[in-house]
């Protein structure tokens, strides 16, 4: 009964931050480093110790504040200059960086409606969608959700969707079809959930239905990796006129883990994977692979949340308008030209 009640204050918790303007700044959380960002953990660290004293005495600190800010300044830079693959796949899966309903409802300053269920099993917390307006602007978008403690995890189920995730996405993007309304997905999924009830359900048939259905899409389609962007998972509603990677994440057929465990039998080679398969955001551009890149603030979209969401809200509202003075016909031929062309 106890846990009955837990679950039940929980679900309306989740249903609180989904429809409230939430971003990083506002959840008071102390943030998170990686190992190669120790540095920068040590001048914050610093700098807060500097605030505390300055707090406590008449002692002037501003010279020595200038200082730490200018030393970290120059720490970051030098730090996020020149990123390794396996660096910008640990960024990609930073415990603060934003995730797909932090974007949402940034973007649509609030204004989102969220729909659920596929009409057959049931509503999977994994992907998330719904009509959000943009600036007087009606879109459908659609994106995986991960969550940022235990509970949450596991509630969204590590952001891993089932057949019904895909279904319900698929659902959504021929509502949004109906209606004339553009498709926006955003993309951060360490991969399809692979349990045995999934592959009971269909997994492997909703995800190549998605991508027959997506490739036909009357409506402008816009697919944006904001994270992780693992194999079908990734890939099944990854089909688009355009498709962008933000600078720190990754798209891939397979996890550097997986790849090192495969090719090494041992997860130590991780890095080495991670340069082998060519994730990157560069790598996938210059395979032509993707349409483009979005730069991140300096330290990554989770350093500076606001100006992320400004970047991918010019980028959406640009490339839309761009997509909008093609035909459907016209937009079909090109979409389903560039990924026929893939590989050749």
């Amino acid at each position: 009964m106890e846990s009955l009640v837990d679950e039940k204050i929980f679900y309306v918790h989740c249903l609180i931050l989904n429809i409230t303007n939430f971003t990083l700044n506002n959840l008071n959380m102390e943030r998170s480093y990686l190992d190669f960002e120790k540095p920068i953990e040590e001048i914050n660290n610093q700098i807060a110790q500097t605030i505390e004293i300055g707090d406590k005495g008449q002692v002037d600190i501003n010279s020595t504040l200038k200082e730490l800010e200018i030393k970290l300044s120059i720490t970051t830079k030098k730090i996020f200059h020149d990123l390794d693959p396996w660096q910008k796949v640990q960024l990609s899966r930073h415990p603060d960086r934003p995730y797909t309903l932090d974007y949402i409802n940034s973007i649509t300053n609030g204004n989102f409606l969220e729909l659920h269920g596929d009409r057959n099993v049931k509503d999977d917390k994994a992907m998330v969608g719904g009509f959000g307006e943009i600036d007087g602007k009606t879109y459908m978008i659609i994106g995986q959700q991960k969550g940022r403690n235990t509970k949450q995890r596991k509630y969204r189920n590590f952001g891993m969707a089932n057949p019904e995730g895909y279904r319900k996405a698929l659902r959504l993007m021929k509502l949004a079809e109906k209606f004339n309304k553009p498709v926006v997905t955003l993309i951060d999924t360490p991969g399809a959930y692979p349990g045995l009830e999934a592959e009971e359900r269909g997994q492997g048939e909703a995800i190549a239905r998605n991508l027959y259905e997506m490739m036909l899409l009357k409506v402008p389609v816009i697919c944006i990796i904001i994270g992780e962007g693992a194999s079908g998972g990734a890939l099944g509603i990854g089909i688009g006129d355009i498709v962008i990677m933000l600078e720190n994440t990754w798209y891939s057929v397979i996890s550097p883990e997986s790849c090192s465990s495969i090719l090494w039998r041992s997860w130590d080679y991780k890095k080495n994977a991670a340069s082998a398969l060519k994730l990157t955001g560069k790598d996938m551009l210059k395979n032509k692979l993707i349409d483009g890149i979005i730069k991140e603030p300096v330290g990554g979209a989770h350093a500076e949340p606001e100006k992320m969401f400004k970047k991918l809200k010019t980028e959406i509202k640009k490339n839309i308008e761009d997509l909008e003075k093609l035909s459907p016909e016209e937009r079909i031929e090109l979409r389903t030209e560039k990924f026929s062309n893939m590989g050749n």
